[in-house]
């Protein structure tokens, strides 16, 4: 199988791609990723260099996914499935400017489909979130019948790539999956996230900024647990349908942070709760009972287990996200790539 992975170099996709690469060694591997400031080439560095003296089977295109002419050069070399992950995805950039969220995420998808569909694409699968489902009250899960109530720009231009998808499997046939996960966590998350935020200023001794009360709840899975529903979902989903992708752990942001200073050894001291932003939902939480039944998917790490790998990867790659917060990491990749 020949794959295109869209924002294989962010941090989902770059966990997707060593995944899949390492499980199926006869599968072809291609990375489209524009490279903005939260793709980073040595996500993958293992994987270039180990491709490089032997296998062969993983290539990078630098490269945007609105771009039709790019897109459609890479798709009809014979390409079997796309994989889109390719989003701007920070909710606080999308309220400072929204703009670029309409292109990467609406027109960029449409472009994916649309060369899917020419090029006669047996899978296509939608990479979404459960942040379009909206806000959930003290009860309740996320079903994939919730109706979509997206309440930030981020979450509106997920939905309407959702729907767009939607339309190409209702219209013209084509086989695609839409999947909606929960919060991730896990090693090469780029640190303006919660998680990796909180980790690398504790260890700088830096405030953690917490939102509002701390009280705001999401539900939390391992980066890899969600590689291996994507991975069900490829070879295994009907199409037209969305499966629904969560870690059964609602936790509010303060329990994460607790957590964090537990396990690091930090002091209380470093929280420091900030205004909350507009339109902050107030719980998010996934039923995944479908992918479950469906698809025998389970996940493999519980919270505990995920977070001690979590905080011990940024422990031991403290370069890799040094380089990130102070601003030096894009010339370092660009160099280090270059040379290979």
């Amino acid at each position: 199988m020949k794959l295109l992975v869209t924002g294989g170099a962010g941090f989902i996709g770059s966990n997707f791609i060593r995944y899949m690469y390492q499980k199926y060694p006869d599968y072809l591997i291609i990375n489209l990723d524009s490279l903005s400031y939260a793709g980073n080439l040595e996500n993958l560095r293992d994987i270039v260099e180990q491709d490089q003296k032997k296998d062969k089977r993983y290539t990078f295109v630098k490269g945007d996914i609105a771009d039709s002419k790019l897109v459609n050069t890479i798709v009809e070399q014979g390409v079997d499935g796309i994989v889109n992950f390719a989003a701007e995805s920070h909710v606080d950039r999308s309220i400072d400017n929204s703009r670029i969220f309409i292109e990467t995420n609406i027109l960029g998808a449409q472009v994916l489909l649309d060369a899917g569909l020419r090029h006669n694409v047996s899978r296509f699968i939608q990479i979404s979130t459960d942040e379009v489902y909206g806000s959930l009250g003290p009860t309740g899960l996320f079903s994939e019948t919730t109706p979509l109530a997206p309440n930030s720009p981020y979450s509106a231009s997920k939905a309407g790539a959702d729907l767009l998808t939607r339309s190409y499997f209702e219209t013209f046939g084509l086989s695609t999956i839409i999947t909606r996960c929960s919060n991730n966590y896990g090693p090469y998350q780029f640190p303006e996230k919660l998680i990796p935020l909180f980790i690398t200023n504790a260890l700088e001794d830096t405030q953690l900024p917490l939102y509002g009360d701390g009280l705001n709840v999401r539900d939390w899975i391992f980066v890899e647990d969600h590689c291996t529903a994507i991975d069900k979902v490829l070879h295994h989903g009907r199409p037209g349908e969305v499966y629904n992708i969560g870690g059964n752990c609602e936790k509010t942001n303060k329990e994460i942070t607790m957590t964090l200073l537990q396990q690091l050894d930090k002091p209380q001291s470093l929280i420091n709760y900030v205004k909350d932003r507009p339109g902050h939902d107030r719980r998010y939480a996934i039923d995944c009972s479908k992918l479950c039944t469906e698809l025998g998917w389970s996940q493999q790490y519980d919270f505990q287990q995920g977070m001690q790998r979590t905080v011990t990867w940024y422990l031991e790659n403290k370069p890799w996200w040094q380089r990130i917060k102070t601003g030096e990491y894009l010339d370092f990749y660009k160099r280090w790539y270059e040379e290979r």
